[in-house]
């Protein structure tokens, strides 16, 4: 390595993302259900009380199944509304909430198109919700493969965690991932393996730790009342997330799902989508 490569290393390991807090705004919310009469006023009323983080400001805009036959015709409700975040559930209008597989075709358009952030609830008729779900948001957790920079991702969870409540700021790199390409590096002879294993293995988790004490740093200095944690580790994503998610009863969990260079949702956020059934889910 010349000393020109080995400056270059030693500024850029110098320079990090430094959290910035930024305002989250939401002045009208958009709730839609396929439920009619005592039903979906019932749940109406349990959604409101849930998101009371959100105090008495955001006009509240219902949208039931009787106000709309089609995709294309609740797309025109939202395009006509406008609002800041839409709340509905899984598998709307449709009988396969009764099966953990997929989001349903009104969900994977409205993440995807949807000019707003979607907040998904378990379906009110599957029976899979957590005790503690829907009840409060003073446990959330905020969710990414690259947490390190992601500020509107930590605005947003900031703003659903109630005050004294505790954010978790999560990053689990993907081991299998990590070990494909140690494999490949094991197989150049002028680089010895181990030490480049533990040396990048450091660096992989040092960004989203550092990243994680500026926010909690920033928060701190702007007087928001809420407990800032970090979780930053590798190993299965999945598995890591299930495991911590009924470890700490997360009453929220926040990720993003829309990526620019490609129609289909964030390729890790499906996944998440489908798997956490049992709480609700802020699809950025």
């Amino acid at each position: 390595m010349t000393k020109v490569d080995q400056f270059e290393s030693v500024f850029r390991s110098a320079v990090k993302e430094v959290y910035a807090p930024a305002p989250v705004v939401i002045t009208k919310i958009l709730q839609v259900t396929d439920l009619e009469g005592e039903e979906c006023e019932a749940f109406r009323r349990r959604v409101r009380d849930y998101l009371r983080v959100l105090g008495d400001e955001p006009e509240w805009v219902a949208v039931a199944d009787g106000d709309f036959d089609t995709v294309a015709d609740l797309f025109g409700i939202i395009e006509r509304e406008q609002p800041s975040l839409i709340c509905t559930y899984r598998n709307l209008r449709s009988s396969a909430w009764q099966w953990p597989f997929s989001l349903g075709e009104y969900l994977d358009l409205m993440t995807q198109v949807a000019p707003c952030p979607v907040l998904v609830l378990p379906h009110p008729h599957a029976g899979r919700a957590h005790e503690h779900a829907l009840q409060d948001t003073d446990v959330v957790a905020a969710v990414t493969d690259h947490l390190a920079g992601d500020s509107s991702l930590v605005d947003y969870a900031v703003h659903f965690t109630q005050k004294g409540g505790t954010l978790y700021l999560a990053h689990i790199a993907d081991e299998a991932s990590f070990e494909g390409f140690m494999d490949a590096i094991s197989k150049i002879p002028s680089i010895e393996t181990e030490d480049a294993r533990e040396t990048i293995r450091h660096q992989l988790l040092k960004e989203p730790a550092e990243y994680v004490e500026s926010c909690r740093a920033a928060l701190q200095a702007a007087g928001i009342d809420i407990v800032t944690e970090s979780v930053v580790t590798m190993g299965n994503e999945i598995d890591g997330y299930k495991t911590f998610i009924a470890e700490h009863a997360v009453d929220l969990l926040v990720f993003h799902t829309k990526d620019h260079g490609q129609l289909a949702m964030h390729g890790r956020a499906y996944p998440l989508a489908v798997e956490f059934r049992e709480i609700p889910l802020l699809m950025l």
